[in-house]
């Protein structure tokens, strides 16, 4: 009988918090606290989707009832108490999905649980996900157990949304930030994983994959399986952009040559072509005004740490930028500004995108007669 499949998000969970990608500031802390024995009996964990909120929950559970932890304050993976963990038959560790368990019944079962201490292991932890979906009712019905739990519970909250949680639930609460993984972290994780997995990948591609996931790394994962099976191994930049349905640099390149040698019937062709595609004004716009700014970052060498773009395309970005005079530069990004804020209340939405595109085809000439004013005035 084969293996089953297991997606690369699960595969590759981290088991340890030094495997844990982007989140040291979070980790360490825990760690620190470990050693220490100055363990919180409630966190909070919030910040976006897909950072290793629920992952670092686990991880915390895992090490705190280890019966022989390493000297770096990492699980060992190998006594009693982390084996029933990692098969998931471990009764220290219960998890609750706030969205589905939202009742003050709910929380009122789950506080009777309370009141028994372990039979095996130091804690009784409770992993509450989604925290902010409770009632009123059942956070009011939370709120002693929470401030006076026996020493030998520890709650751990997970959200995405702090600022839907009372005041006073809170206030009880040890809370930590996540924050957004960088493209980088997460360029890096995926190049391991390519490398285990026998999946040939250009950077590129896998840094397209990073971007489109806006900091999830379970975003991240889930996109890379579906090009890797897509691409049988063989994971591209041009099958990224592909799959991805996005409009990469090399589309912009296009779209801002014809902007500068006014060539409006090249720039309406090319705005057919990616609405033909399935893209909508405000994505263009968008992805225009982004190219833009990267465009302006390399105007200035102090400000190239600032850029999120692939190392492949850097020198690209580069000359061209050298072509351009900031002040075009600035103008550009105020036209494309006033056509994001109109967008959504025109009533033609492809005629004001052609619209402001046709105005930025004539903006070299009305910058450059400013620019001519200018001089005049102080001459």
């Amino acid at each position: 009988m084969s293996e089953q499949y297991l997606v690369s998000a699960r595969k590759y969970r981290p088991q340890t918090f030094d495997t844990v990608v982007g989140q040291a500031h979070i980790t360490t802390t825990l760690k620190n606290a470990i050693r220490t024995q100055h363990l919180a009996h409630a966190y909070l964990f919030c910040g976006p989707r897909g950072v290793g909120k629920t992952t670092c929950a686990r991880i915390l559970s895992k090490t705190i009832n280890c019966i022989s932890p390493t000297a770096d304050m990492e699980a060992c993976g190998e006594c009693e108490m982390c084996q029933t963990f990692n098969e998931n038959a471990s009764f220290n560790v219960f998890e609750l999905d706030g969205a589905s368990n939202n009742s003050v019944d709910d929380i009122r079962s789950l506080t009777e649980q309370v009141r028994f201490a372990p039979q095996m292991g130091k804690y009784k932890v409770y992993i509450i996900d989604e925290v902010h979906m409770l009632t009123s009712a059942a956070f009011n019905a939370f709120l002693k157990t929470l401030e006076e739990p026996p020493p030998y519970a520890i709650f751990i909250l997970a959200t995405t949304e702090k600022h839907k949680i009372l005041p006073t639930i809170l206030s009880r609460c040890q809370i930590f930030d996540f924050k957004r993984i960088q493209s980088t972290d997460i360029v890096g994780h995926l190049n391991n994983i390519c490398s285990k997995e026998g999946v040939v990948a250009e950077e590129a591609g896998l840094h397209i994959i990073a971007q489109k996931s806006e900091g999830c790394m379970r975003d991240a994962l889930s996109m890379m399986d579906r090009i890797s099976s897509f691409s049988n191994g063989h994971l591209t930049y041009d099958q990224a952009v592909e799959h991805l349905n996005v409009l990469d640099a090399g589309f912009y390149f296009k779209l801002l040559d014809a902007l500068l040698t006014t060539n409006v019937a090249d720039v309406l062709l090319l705005l057919d072509e990616v609405y033909r595609r399935g893209f909508e004004g405000d994505a263009i716009l968008n992805g225009f005004a982004q190219h833009l700014r990267d465009l302006l970052l390399c105007k200035d060498p102090k400000m190239t740490r600032l850029l999120d773009i692939p190392e492949a395309h850097k020198r690209s970005f580069f000359e061209k930028a050298q072509m351009l005079s900031m002040a075009f530069i600035t103008s550009a990004l105020n036209v494309i500004n006033d056509a994001e804020v109109n967008y959504k209340t025109t009533l033609n939405k492809r005629l004001h995108l052609e619209v402001y595109f046709i105005k930025l085809c004539y903006l070299t000439q009305v910058v450059t007669a400013s620019s001519l004013q200018d001089a005049k005035k102080k001459i």
